[in-house]
């Protein structure tokens, strides 16, 4: 039981800070950044849905915001705002779901192997969402280097060269942490709710062994005399 506790705990730990490292590199500016920091005076910072300006010097940030989301975007804008909204969610539902499979929430106290089962299927939401996140933010950050690669192979300069910032770190750690609490929830709780079963299954045959026994020796051991006295009293009574 206090192994099972600690697995618990320890996967709800890493569920909470994926899902908001998750959530919080959807919604910040920072998926690239320039990279030329010692010829510029400012920083520039792309997220998913607008682009910030700071001043080295007073730290004054400027952003805009993108055109609609019905405009015309890149491909890569478009599937990584897909994906990481899809992982977003998932990752919600996942912590949801395992905070009710808590031992330490009053949810079904008398429903352990329920408890269990909703564990299990928190690992599995946990999991699912790490696969989109990951696949975005890779994905991401693989666009973002081989552009500037290709860029600097044939000697192009355009004046503002990007690379990934922290904002994609986010989400690979955000995903990297669903992954591993969706492996602690999945495989160890798989084992708990196997023992746990075991068990209830035995203290059942157990229990109707006992009954079983019981009923045998009660009939056992009926003195055959009250019978007769019985049968003679009937008889006599009839009379």
């Amino acid at each position: 039981a206090g192994m099972r506790f600690f697995l618990q705990y320890v996967g709800c730990f890493f569920a909470f800070f994926s899902t908001g490292f998750l959530i919080a590199s959807t919604w910040t500016d920072c998926w690239m950044v320039n990279a030329d920091d010692s010829l510029e005076v400012s920083t520039k910072c792309r997220g998913l849905w607008w682009e910030c300006v700071t001043n080295v010097f007073d730290g004054i940030q400027t952003c805009d915001e993108y055109d609609s989301i019905f405009a015309e975007h890149s491909v890569k804008l478009v599937l990584t705002r897909a994906m990481m909204i899809t992982a977003d969610i998932l990752a919600g539902f996942g912590f949801l779901f395992l905070v009710l499979g808590l031992d330490c929430v009053k949810f079904l106290p008398n429903e352990p192997l329920i408890k269990l089962r909703i564990c299990l299927v928190s690992g599995v939401t946990l999991l699912i969402a790490g696969l989109p996140g990951i696949t975005g933010s890779v994905w991401y950050a693989i666009d973002v280097y081989v552009e500037r690669s290709s860029l600097v192979f044939h000697n192009v300069f355009l004046g503002i060269q990007y690379k990934f910032g922290w904002s994609c770190w986010l989400g690979m750690a955000g995903s990297l942490g669903c992954f591993l609490s969706g492996a602690l929830l999945t495989c160890c709780m798989c084992l708990f709710r196997e023992t746990s079963s075991g068990r209830l299954h035995s203290a059942y045959s157990l229990r109707k062994g006992y009954s079983s026994a019981g009923t045998i020796v009660t009939n056992v051991h009926l003195p055959s005399s009250q019978t007769a006295t019985a049968k003679m009293y009937a008889v006599d009574t009839r009379v």
